[in-house]
């Protein structure tokens, strides 16, 4: 096939770029922490089971313990109330897995306010200078939040009035769970809305908006720094798991050199 053939000629020529947008998950992995009375997942930890030893002679490996919603992470329909009656990881669709990536950059505004919150004229006003979404869009939110991702305490940014992180308004939300051409939303923060929105109406609107339309959600990215606003194309890959609410994923990015 001639599309293929030309894609893995720009891979191993450069002129195609491959971009990992995965932070590391390890032990120290930045991770949710929801206040009592609510349950927290367990972190990501491993388990050496054999290391050229006794029990293994000519090999190494480890037992894996995580949460699903641990480090860089899809965040599957099933997940949020809203959407318990949709896909769980196995389930989604490959193909909107892959997509093109609309980079909408608030690192400025992140930085003048924790608090800073996506609204509807901010991505009608990136329409209008980049053109309209595509089909099978993953919307990216810049937020310049991954320089903090190697610090629990700067990632959650909390204090006694709760976590400040950037993230999606409420009535942003849910209009852009109207919008057919996205296929998910990412952003660089722990969850995919922002620290106080537990106090929308309704709470956690990103979750309960998108997938509850079946759409997607990824936390935790990294280098979108490195992406254009438009042109880039983006590759999410889960682990398919059986009724997983969601999964630890390595997240890609292609770029025109």
């Amino acid at each position: 096939m001639p599309v293929l053939s030309d894609l893995l000629t720009a891979l191993t020529s450069g002129s195609l770029r491959v971009i990992d947008l995965t932070n590391q998950l390890q032990a120290s992995t930045p991770t949710l922490r929801l206040p009592a009375p609510f349950a927290n997942l367990i972190n990501f930890s491993l388990e050496t089971v054999s290391e050229y030893n006794e029990p293994g002679p000519f090999w190494k490996h480890a037992n894996i313990h995580t949460g699903e919603h641990i480090g860089t992470h899809l965040d599957a329909p099933i997940h949020w109330i809203s959407g318990r009656d949709g896909h769980d990881v196995s389930e989604i669709p490959p193909a909107r897995l892959f997509g093109p990536a609309a980079v909408l950059d608030f690192s400025a505004e992140s930085a003048a306010d924790n608090d800073f919150l996506l609204e509807i004229h901010h991505v009608q006003a990136w329409e209008a200078q980049h053109g309209t979404f595509a089909p099978g869009t993953w919307l990216l939110l810049r937020t310049g939040w991954d320089a903090y991702a190697d610090s629990q305490e700067a990632f959650l940014n909390a204090d006694d009035s709760g976590s400040h992180t950037p993230g999606i308004s409420a009535e942003c939300a849910r209009w852009l769970a109207t919008r057919s051409e996205i296929s998910g939303v990412g952003v660089e923060t722990v969850g995919i809305d922002a620290g106080r929105a537990g106090e929308f109406d309704p709470p956690f609107p990103v979750h309960y908006h998108l997938l509850g339309a079946d759409k997607y959600g990824v936390t935790s990215l990294q280098n979108l720094a490195q992406l254009p606003p438009r042109g880039a194309a983006i590759i999410v890959a889960p682990l398919p798991i059986v009724g997983g609410t969601g999964s630890p994923a390595r997240v890609y990015a292609l770029v025109e050199a």
